[in-house]
């Protein structure tokens, strides 16, 4: 007798007796708590950790949003012009500008502290460059000439990073001490941005003018509004200090590299981390990120201590 036959046979039995809707019940139940069971566990799991952002930085993402969209259809634009142009020569224009590079020759040189100095940046018109030093003093200076503008006095300890804006007579600066703080070129302080737990590194302006990237050694970098002075964005994803930022030309993207030989390249609409460089094979530091266009490509440029670069493309 086939087992369905012996089963029908079980269920006629049971039926007749009365007993088949009490045992069909009691598996109902049974399936009801195991169900509840299932539930509870369920309610138990816990998700990844995630923080709501502020609304600050939601009028942040949709600001950087706009002005990304509009500067990458000029520079498809731009692109689609040169590629129909039958008169446009890529290599022409490179051969061009290293014939340039040839001239260059010192203009002049100028003691610029007592200690020494750590770095430079000029400000978006060329004429006033300004240089840092581990006295802590950050010195604006005048071309040609090379005249000393002002002294801007706000820190006991070395300098770490100096930085004009791109679109205001405006310039940051960088300290050991988790501040940075935002002067005007005649040498007046205009702002001072605290919250990093540990010393800065290097920082970097949006290319709109209106926030600025800091990193530190607490292995996070930060995102500023200029004119509130509110703190946007707190991005974790290293696992060492942060050393090095850079945001792309149409300001969509953001690059920070660090000393877990790790760069990370940040899309700033969405906050996610679109791509990561492992390309060093040895624990090295990274210090040094910064976007280019080259060959009709948009480019990222790493350099570590150990004298090694890292290219690559980004789309």
């Amino acid at each position: 007798m086939e087992r369905r036959d012996r089963l029908r046979m079980i269920m006629a039995k049971l039926d007749s007796e009365g007993q088949l809707e009490k045992l069909l019940k009691a598996h109902e139940e049974e399936e009801a708590a195991v169900s509840a069971k299932m539930e509870d566990v369920e309610e138990d799991i816990e998700y990844p950790f995630c923080t709501e952002g502020s609304k600050e930085l939601l009028d942040a993402r949709i600001d950087i949003a706009k002005y990304s969209v509009v500067k990458a259809a000029m520079r498809v634009q731009r692109a689609r012009r040169k590629r129909d142009d039958p008169d446009e020569d890529m290599d022409a224009e490179i051969g061009w500008a290293l014939k340039q590079a040839e001239n260059l020759a010192r203009d002049c040189s100028e003691i610029g502290d007592d200690r020494l100095l750590s770095g430079c940046s000029f400000s978006r018109d060329g004429k006033l460059p300004a240089t840092f030093s581990l006295s802590g003093v950050a010195k604006l200076w005048s071309m040609p000439r090379v005249s000393k503008v002002s002294a801007l006095k706000g820190h006991t300890e070395r300098a770490t990073d100096v930085t004009f804006s791109p679109v205001h007579d405006h310039l940051a600066t960088a300290f050991p001490n988790r501040t940075t703080k935002l002067w005007n070129i005649d040498g007046s302080l205009l702002k001072t941005f605290e919250g990093h737990l540990d010393r800065l590194a290097r920082i970097a302006f949006y290319p709109s003018g209106k926030y600025l990237g800091t990193t530190s050694f607490d292995k996070t970098w930060r995102l500023w509004d200029i004119e509130s002075g509110v703190e946007l964005l707190l991005q974790e994803g290293h696992s060492k200090s942060v050393y090095g930022i850079a945001f792309h030309q149409n300001g969509s993207l953001a690059a920070s590299c660090g000393f877990d030989a790790l760069a990370r390249v940040w899309d700033l609409r969405t906050g996610r981390s679109i791509l990561a460089l492992e390309g060093h094979v040895k624990p090295v530091r990274l210090y040094l990120c910064t976007f280019s266009y080259s060959h009709g490509s948009q480019m990222l440029h790493v350099g570590a201590y150990c004298g090694a670069s890292l290219l690559a493309v980004v789309q």
